[in-house]
């Protein structure tokens, strides 16, 4: 449960505030390895995880350095890989794609809306603003949760 939850929290976090704290980034690659060892996963299969973890991470600081990503959503979309393996990381990544993209098409379609005389929270306010950022945390946090229940780890701990 704690997989989801800190992906949930992610998510929400990101949404409200743009920003994806390390605490979440860093929480979920410490929990790994106590869930991967509980689960009985074998040290080539911990390494496998790592190593699908480090390669979203070198993909994640190239989109960074271009712009076309948030170091916050890079760090997150690298320790959800970690938890998900080569196994599902395709899936994944497509779901990533697609969300982000469903995500990206709703809030710029809620940018063109007017906030005549409406109230709306903080948030809110700052997410309609034209030029703001897109929280990829969502996108990633919903598509981990998918692809989730089909992972080595998942289908482990849940023996």
């Amino acid at each position: 449960m704690v997989f989801p939850a800190l992906l949930a929290f992610g998510g929400a976090y990101d949404l409200l505030t743009m920003t994806i704290p390390n605490r979440v980034s860093l929480a979920l690659v410490g929990l790994f390895l106590v869930v991967a060892m509980i689960a009985g996963l074998s040290i080539e299969q911990i390494l496998s995880h790592f190593a699908a973890g480090l390669l979203v991470l070198a993909a994640g600081i190239a989109l960074f350095a271009i712009g076309g990503f948030g170091g916050g959503d890079a760090k997150l979309l690298a320790a959800a890989a970690l938890w998900i393996g080569f196994e599902q990381l395709v899936p994944f990544l497509v779901y990533v794609t697609f969300f982000g993209g469903l995500l990206a098409l709703a809030i710029l379609f809620y940018r063109r809306l007017p906030l005549l005389g409406v109230y709306a929270p903080e948030w809110a306010i700052k997410l309609h603003r034209q030029g703001g950022g897109i929280p990829y945390g969502i996108a990633i946090a919903s598509s981990a949760l998918l692809v989730c229940p089909n992972t080595a780890l998942f289908i482990a701990s849940a023996a």
